[in-house]
């Protein structure tokens, strides 16, 4: 009886079966310390929100533009019934319903985190989410229709050249982009990272 070896195709084609594999590179039990690192980051990102509209509001809101580095930026105090950067206007109660979503989903996933990049990201998200959903809870006109407070107006008062903004405009659209980063770069919330596997020369 004779054997014969695989053909070489045969054996380049089972490379290529799996174009990605799992592989964990976070360690067992570092949950603890992601959680803190992802509330610690909201925390940090909700005070700055809260302080800055405090001083805003009290100090600058109905005095014109202030100029500060620059130029670069105007503090320029607005009341916006919409979402991030004045989008959605009409619908104040249905974005708080929607941040009030987001921040349960954040944190149902907080213990399954095992990557320190997106502990952070939804750390930014987290904190941001909470401090305009502050707004709408608690300012004028009333519980879930209040204004949110934006006071950053970038290179030209009153939004002429970007939609005016805040603290928790910023933490939510950073941490946004880093999620989007890490899962562009194959790496997952519980630690997975995907990576690509060379396909084989059949020449």
């Amino acid at each position: 009886m004779s054997t014969e070896n695989p053909p070489p195709e045969q054996a380049a084609s089972s490379s290529e079966d799996a174009e990605t594999t799992p592989a964990s590179d976070a360690p067992k039990g570092g949950s603890g310390k992601l959680l803190a690192l992802l509330f610690g980051v909201a925390a940090v990102g909700l005070v700055l929100d809260v302080i800055t509209k405090i001083a805003v509001v009290a100090h600058l809101e109905g005095n014109p533009p202030l100029k500060v580095l620059g130029g670069l930026f105007y503090l320029d105090v607005l009341r916006n019934p919409g979402a991030a950067f004045s989008m959605a206007t009409g619908l104040t109660w249905l974005l708080a319903l929607l941040a009030i979503a987001v921040v349960g989903v954040i944190v149902w996933l907080a213990p399954k985190l095992r990557s320190p990049g997106w502990a952070v990201g939804l750390g930014l998200v987290l904190g941001g989410a909470c401090g305009n959903l502050g707004d709408r809870l608690f300012r004028a006109p009333g519980p879930l229709q209040g204004h949110v407070v934006d006071f950053l107006s970038f290179l030209a008062p009153g939004g002429q050249v970007f939609p005016v903004f805040n603290v928790a405009d910023s933490c939510i659209t950073c941490g946004g982009i880093l999620v989007v980063l890490l899962s562009l770069l194959g790496r997952d919330y519980d630690g997975t990272v995907h990576r690509k596997q060379k396909k084989a020369d059949q020449s």
